[in-house]
């Protein structure tokens, strides 16, 4: 596999598929926090997708995108479930960002597979994401919590199993929410590295409405039954990826860059 970046991402795919699929290119790169606003950003990440598809096209090869399944491209869903044919209609310009390059990708003519992620965890993460960020500020005796907010987070590892098994079955021009379908509460997320790092920490709460994406990976169950996170309960897959990566970050193993 020819991998396009050097972030969290690409590293866990490098590890996992340098002598495998060698006609697939994925673009593991470009804007990387859902808080993005500026515009040139936006227009880097699409100048290199454009790049990307116009070498991809030269050498008749197949392209693995990554967009997103967050709040920032289905907005709060609540009780709804949202299907990857859902009328999204994105928030902020992260989002519509995103959509703008799954189009690109589709309308390029090639073999493609698009995957829009919720929260990924895992080993080398930066220190701005999610579970890093939120471990350093339990450890410093302070965190912040907006009230209401819910995250889908999904172990990178089963992420990788997923695009393994889905890329030998030939899967091909589709797109499928790679998500566990779990959200979960900051809050709980945060009770859960206070419990493993033994401590706890000074919460400043940020109000807010309740805000929850629930996204159906149903099409994505279709391919890969035995899609790990749909086998777990929501508490039961949270305690798996808190035991796994709490004890990694509280050694400050979160990437500087």
């Amino acid at each position: 596999m020819q991998i396009i970046g050097n972030g969290f991402l690409a590293r866990s795919l490098s590890e996992a598929f340098s002598d495998r699929f060698p006609e697939v290119t994925a673009i593991a790169a470009g804007v990387s926090s859902h808080a993005t606003v500026a515009p040139e950003e936006f227009a880097r990440e699409a100048r290199l997708v454009h790049e990307v598809l116009r070498e991809c096209g030269r050498r008749h090869r197949t392209v693995l995108f990554f967009s997103s399944a967050s709040f920032a491209v289905y907005g709060a869903t609540g009780a709804l479930c949202a299907e990857e044919d859902h009328l999204a209609a994105p928030p902020a310009g992260y989002g519509r960002n995103k959509l703008a390059l799954e189009s690109a990708v589709r309308d390029a003519g090639l073999p493609h597979l698009i995957l829009r992620l919720s929260h990924l965890v895992g080993r080398h993460q930066r220190a701005h994401q999610l579970l890093p960020g939120l471990t350093r500020q339990v450890r410093a005796g302070a965190v912040r919590v907006r009230q209401g907010v819910h995250r889908d987070l999904l172990d990178v590892r089963d992420l990788v199993e997923v695009i393994g098994r889905l890329l030998d079955q030939g899967v091909r021009d589709e797109v499928l929410n790679a998500a566990s379908g779990l959200p979960q509460p900051v809050e709980a997320i945060v009770d859960g590295i206070e419990k493993r790092l033994g401590t706890s920490a000074i919460r400043t709460h940020v109000p807010g409405a309740t805000a929850v994406t629930r996204v159906s990976v149903s099409r994505l169950r279709s391919h890969v039954p035995d899609f790990r996170p749909g086998l777990h309960s929501a508490e039961s897959y949270l305690d798996d990826l808190l035991d796994t990566y709490v004890p990694y970050y509280a050694q400050g193993a979160a990437a500087d860059g």
